[in-house]
């Protein structure tokens, strides 16, 4: 059985002075990178609602899609643009200036240009040489640029590069017209302090923004994600509910919440939409958003443990610290067999089934058999018929 129940909870942060810090960009790459993930296969139709789901929500960037894979990604991605919504669309692209030249007729004006800059893929893609990943960047940014698009570089593999490439290939991108370069963790090969340490140092080394894209491959990404937020970085690659190749990437609402609750950053992002958000992208990725998903589960302010909801129904302060009501939800009791007498008592009184102590007793053991036997919680219908068979109809404060 559920049951809502609200408290007064006051806001866990103060409005910000003057020393507020300045927003973070979310870059929400679902219809790109989320739509990478096994067997996720997006219509137009879907791609557009996703699109307009997210600008409500407040996202400033989305990545759209990858125009070079042909006709109907270009009508898609062009599809969004005519939206005219209040956001950024950009394309994702290879290096290569036959991408920039189908991202133009995709109708963005923006693009990142994705090029390899681990010596392993330099080996695999581009002969082996560091130069060429140099000539081709300035060649393509340059022909972007001269076509009036802004432009980010994607530093493919970031994370297993030589720092000092990296330092390089950042100035030379700058120098190319590009405006920001995205610090990739492609295969998830970071840790929080690694993330820092790297973001710190290329922050040193330019004023360009910087982009970090963490993958979720060990269950880091969004802890990597805030630990390059805080070493510098002005912008955060996400996704919807983590969607993405292999493990996913970091999610959107865990990210935009904890950038707010933990450090107060802002990112424009409007947390009641989030719920939404998750659904419409659960749908038509014909996934399932897992019940105890951060922020978008369906149980995360659910409460059975008795010692928990005692508490909460005492002071709300004792297990809760995220305003349910941040996201247009309420917490709720779960009856079930970690139920304690507060949530027994306190459910009954809101059937208006009153009991003893003593029937109390026999009513919780009874809902921890069923809780048992049914692996599950016990709905009101099941709660009112064991206070039934405990409470003799007899006796007046059954009847």
């Amino acid at each position: 059985m559920f049951r809502d129940f609200g408290f007064d909870v006051p806001r866990t942060r103060p409005a910000a002075g003057p020393t507020t810090l300045p927003a973070i960009v979310l870059n929400d790459t679902t219809l790109r990178d989320g739509e990478q993930a096994p067997g996720v296969a997006f219509t137009t139709t879907e791609k557009v609602a996703i699109a307009r789901a997210l600008a409500l929500a407040g996202v400033p960037e989305i990545e759209a899609g990858t125009p070079a894979m042909g006709r109907e990604e270009i009508t898609a991605i062009r599809a969004i643009v005519e939206q005219g919504l209040p956001l950024t669309t950009i394309a994702w692209c290879r290096m290569r200036t036959e991408d920039v030249d189908a991202a133009l007729a995709a109708g963005v004006a923006m693009v990142n240009l994705s090029v390899p800059v681990s010596d392993v893929q330099i080996a695999a893609k581009l002969g082996g040489k560091r130069s060429n990943a140099i000539e081709m960047l300035k060649r393509v940014v340059g022909y972007a640029r001269d076509k009036g698009l802004a432009v980010a570089v994607g530093g493919e593999d970031s994370s297993r590069a030589d720092v000092g490439f990296l330092t390089e290939i950042i100035a030379e991108a700058k120098a190319a017209g590009a405006r920001r370069f995205r610090i990739a963790d492609t295969l998830s090969v970071l840790d929080p302090d690694a993330s820092y340490q790297l973001m710190a140092a290329l922050r040193r080394s330019t004023d360009l923004e910087l982009e970090f894209h963490g993958h979720d491959d060990l269950g880091l990404a969004t802890a990597n994600t805030l630990a390059a937020i805080k070493a510098g970085a002005s912008h955060a690659s996400v996704t919807v509910i983590g969607l993405g190749e292999r493990a996913g990437n970091a999610p959107l609402e865990e990210v935009a919440v904890a950038l707010k609750q933990l450090y107060g950053r802002d990112t424009g992002v409007v947390l009641s939409e989030l719920g939404r958000v998750a659904a419409i992208v659960a749908a038509a990725a014909s996934r399932t958003i897992p019940l105890n998903k951060a922020i978008v589960g369906e149980h995360v302010f659910t409460h059975e443990s008795g010692i928990h909801v005692d508490g909460l129904l005492k002071d709300h302060r004792t297990y809760q610290s995220l305003d349910p009501r941040l996201f247009g939800r309420s917490n709720r009791i779960v009856i079930g067999k970690h139920s304690g007498l507060s949530a027994i008592t306190s459910t009954l009184a809101a059937l208006n089934l009153p009991a003893t102590p003593a029937e109390l007793q026999g009513i919780l053991a009874r809902v921890r058999e069923h809780a048992v036997a049914n692996k599950g919680p016990v709905e009101a219908e099941t709660l009112a018929a064991i206070w039934r068979e405990v409470c003799d109809p007899s006796l007046p404060n059954c009847a």
